[in-house]
């Protein structure tokens, strides 16, 4: 069977590449310009213009460059995928970022016609080259004296905003501001210095204002700082600002990216790692790779270890700060402690910062890890912030100092703190173990109340949940509604085999009775005025929805989940004291 050669719609492919391949119509004069400084670079001169001009509704786009003989416009400008690029022109691929034939179809997102005149450095007579949007295009001879390329482009309808002078020249200062060659745009040079980063300031206070001046143009705001960004390896060098206000961690906000000083895109992704979330960075980047539109990255091992290394010169500011300005360290911790969080988890040298400068929620009030470890040698997290909530007032009542660790990455931090510390140790707490930290009362006392404990655990005890009477601070607090892992484990498995059909029902029932009993218990403060009127009473049906009432207020203020036998409690309750306070002597049960 013989082979059969692939039949191209050329218009099909023209129509695919230049309106598909490219997010917006604006880039086509991003593409001129690149093929332009690519031609100037062959020529290797090291100098040269390029020259836009407008009107009559023709944009043209001059450049010096090597420009092309006859027999190269046949091949690389009929040829899609075909690129003067290649060494076959005597220089290295990386040298250019263009791919003229490719490149130069972005030209009909705006015209239907581009005609080129170019004539070759190397020699031969000047060359016209027309394509049309339809796939055809023609070549014959033409007039030019110097060596270098004209692109004409005519605005086909719909497209004479994007032509227009204004709007030329905002195109040409985006993208080629920061070129080492000469651009005007009808005669104006939109070119400047170079990159602002490479400026040679002989005082970095100066230095630090111009950077900062320069984020406030691009950006909108006033950095609270400015790191310097190098990764020889990918040719990159430029500056990262750190936002002045808290950011959320999801925003992946884009990058400006230069690839050998042409922009590449304002929103680049990926650049850094995703902690990094509270820079915005401008680079200009001569070994990395763009993609096929050039509007963003390719990923590559050269772009992963470039952003590793950007990784660690934001490290390296940060750990620089700690040693030398602790005070706005500690500015930038209020701002952005998620991201450094986020560093902790994996570098040590981060969890150290985290551990010696930022603050956590204490039942001390705030307070650095460090810092609560000196002063509670004992001292216990949650891993809930409801939990802490609910518990720290009366641990630290007991003098059990307690971390919230229930906010993103906290546990994970403390549980970590064992690597950089052998000695710093904290434990998780079990609710269950604050009733070692209660008074007891004295047998005298406790005698006394054994009828009315009867009485209080029958009206609880089809709730699972045992009755004490201990004596604590604060004294405010009447009751406290205390649960171990393993007791809320067995109420969660409980739960699921009232839930479940009959066979996972034994199996969940086998997996119950393997647990020792350990019930939640509803600790009944002695210390409080209202609790001792309480368990003063004699009456049964009162005891019952006192108790009971008490049983819906203190998982109501622990801000425990209520299942519906406790919403039935609590009503009933509350409307049995009701009756009780109402009631008058005389009137029938």
């Amino acid at each position: 069977m013989a082979d059969q050669a692939f039949q191209v719609d050329l218009r099909g492919v023209v129509d695919l590449l230049s309106r598909h391949l490219y997010s917006s119509p604006r880039v086509y004069l991003r593409e001129l310009l690149q093929n332009a400084v690519d031609a100037i670079t062959a020529r290797g001169s090291g100098t040269g213009e390029v020259r836009i001009e407008t009107g009559g509704g023709v944009l043209r786009v001059h450049d010096d460059g090597v420009g092309l003989t006859e027999e190269e416009v046949h091949r690389l400008l009929a040829t899609i995928g075909r690129s003067s690029k290649r060494d076959e022109l005597g220089f290295a691929r990386h040298d250019f970022l263009g791919q003229f034939g490719i490149g130069l179809l972005s030209a009909f997102l705006v015209a239907d016609e581009i005609e080129v005149v170019t004539r070759s450095a190397r020699g031969g007579a000047a060359v016209a080259w027309t394509g049309y949007a339809d796939g055809r295009y023609r070549v014959g001879a033409a007039e030019r004296d110097e060596p270098g390329t004209t692109v004409a482009l005519r605005a086909r309808p719909g497209a004479a905003e994007l032509l227009a002078p204004a709007t030329v020249a905002e195109l040409a200062r985006a993208y080629g501001s920061l070129l080492p060659f000469t651009v005007t745009v009808d005669g104006r040079e939109i070119t400047g210095g170079g990159p602002p980063w490479r400026a040679s300031h002989p005082d970095p206070a100066r230095r630090r204002l111009a950077l900062a001046g320069y984020c406030r143009e691009l950006y909108g705001f006033e950095p609270y700082d400015v790191i310097d960004l190098d990764v020889p390896e990918a040719g990159l060098t430029g500056v990262a600002f750190v936002i002045p206000q808290q950011v959320s961690p999801g925003a992946r906000g884009g990058h400006r990216v230069y690839l050998k000083r042409m922009l590449l895109a304002e929103n680049v992704e990926g650049l850094l790692p995703d902690w990094a979330f509270f820079v915005r960075c401008v680079v200009d980047a001569g070994e990395l790779k763009p993609t096929a539109s050039r509007e963003a990255l390719y990923e590559d091992e050269l772009l992963e270890s470039a952003r590793q290394a950007l990784g660690e010169r934001i490290r390296q500011w940060l750990v620089r700060l700690a040693e030398t300005d602790p005070a706005r360290l500690r500015g930038f911790l209020r701002l952005h402690h998620l991201g450094v969080k986020a560093m902790a988890l994996h570098d040590d040298e981060m969890l150290r910062i985290v551990d010696r400068w930022l603050e956590f929620e204490t039942s001390a009030g705030p307070m650095t890890l460090a810092e609560f470890r000196r002063r509670h040698a004992d001292g216990r997290y949650t891993a809930d912030v409801d939990e802490f909530r609910r518990l720290s007032a009366v641990s630290g009542a007991q003098g059990v100092g307690l971390v919230n660790g229930g906010y993103v990455y906290d546990t994970e931090i403390i549980e970590r703190l064992p690597r950089i510390d052998p000695d710093a140790v904290l434990r998780r707490l079990d609710p269950a173990e604050l009733t070692t930290h209660f008074g007891v009362l004295d047998p005298g006392t406790e005698l006394a109340l054994r009828p009315f404990l009867t009485a209080a655990q029958r009206a609880v005890e089809r709730l699972g949940c045992e009755v004490v009477v201990r004596d604590f601070d604060p004294a405010s607090l009447p009751a406290l509604y205390l649960t171990s892992r393993a007791a809320r484990h067995q109420a969660e498995l409980e739960e699921a085999r009232e839930q479940a059909d009959e066979l996972w029902a034994d199996v969940l029932g086998a997996l119950s009775d393997l647990r020792a009993a350990d019930r939640p218990q509803l600790v009944l403060n002695h210390r409080n005025p209202l609790t001792r009127r309480i368990t003063a009473l004699t009456e049964e049906g009162l005891i019952e929805v006192a108790v009971q009432g008490l049983y819906g207020q203190a998982l109501l203020l622990g801000r425990h989940p209520l299942r519906a036998a406790d919403t039935a409690v609590l009503n009933r309750s509350f409307l049995g004291l009701l009756d009780w306070a109402v009631h008058k002597p005389g009137d029938s049960a």
